[in-house]
């Protein structure tokens, strides 16, 4: 796990409550990883819906928690959760007095705390394969941007796709959502990642093991590579898609999202939904200002 976080002071005791929420911030991560793979054995099957969490350490159940509203309709272990939990366990350090703002990024999932009258502003990438080979610099250009608000009902943002670093059933470049929290968010961009998909005989799949030992996917096929598609089956896999995130949105499960395949993208905004031909979205590359 590799975490960003950013705190900014407030007041004449905002630089101790800041120094003492990182130090806390800290405690917490340094076990994660062990308690974690602890419980993996069980946070590698398949949620189970109506059934108690069979989990114990407090991220393990944030992930499961998550999950549950999936679990009836589709296949989700608690790992499609699992970066967006760890956010979100460790924002809770920064929710004190002194602390104006924070932002807790694993991996370009983003856990927020924003205190009254703060936001954070979230600049978005769409495409992985658009960056020069040097990467991450000065010259990269952001899609677009947009501003949430202590006001908003949201506190985290996650991104899907199948160019990202976790496996993909679907064939979006990246599914942004922003939902009341990063685990909720992160459960929601997988799964609707997974639902932007279309037959194609050109799209590649594999098994999940072959490409990666000790994965939750077992033999489930994952995509590996997808051709430029005809612009029809794009548009229909995005309606795929967004059909997904409309029931997700109507059931409460996320405040918004953003989904890019190919240059096309779509969008559901927090006042309803929004068909769009620019590329407004990010995939595992979010920056805050």
């Amino acid at each position: 796990m590799d975490i960003v976080i950013g705190a900014d002071p407030e007041g004449p005791h905002g630089p101790a409550a800041v120094e003492d929420a990182h130090a806390h911030a800290w405690a917490c991560f340094v076990p994660l990883l062990d308690e974690l793979m602890q419980e993996w054995p069980v946070l590698r099957l398949p949620v189970q819906a109506h059934q108690p969490c069979p989990l114990q350490g407090a991220v393990a159940r944030r992930m499961w928690q998550a999950c549950l509203p999936w679990a009836a309709q589709y296949f989700i272990t608690p790992m499609a959760a699992v970066a967006g939990s760890v956010a979100q366990i460790l924002i809770t350090s920064y929710d004190r007095p002194g602390v104006a703002r924070a932002w807790v990024n694993n991996g370009g999932d983003i856990a927020l705390h924003l205190a009254l009258g703060q936001s954070a502003r979230v600049g978005l990438y769409a495409e992985l394969a658009r960056l020069p080979a040097h990467g991450w610099g000065q010259d990269i250009q952001l899609d677009g941007a947009f501003e949430v608000t202590h006001a908003m009902p949201v506190r985290g943002v996650a991104t899907s796709g199948w160019r990202g670093r976790s496996f993909s059933f679907g064939i979006a470049d990246s599914v942004t959502v922003l939902a009341a929290t990063a685990a909720q968010a992160d459960a929601a961009a997988s799964m609707i990642a997974n639902a932007v998909n279309v037959d194609h005989p050109g799209i590649v799949r594999q098994p999940a093991h072959s490409l990666r030992d000790m994965t939750d996917l077992g033999d489930l096929a994952v995509t590996v590579d997808v051709p430029r598609l005809p612009a029809r089956l794009v548009h229909q896999a995005l309606q795929n898609g967004w059909q997904c995130a409309r029931e997700c949105q109507a059931q409460g499960l996320m405040a918004a999202a953003f989904l890019v395949c190919q240059g096309q993208s779509m969008a559901l905004t927090l006042g309803g939904a929004v068909d769009g031909e620019q590329v407004s979205c990010a995939n595992d590359a979010l920056a805050l200002a």
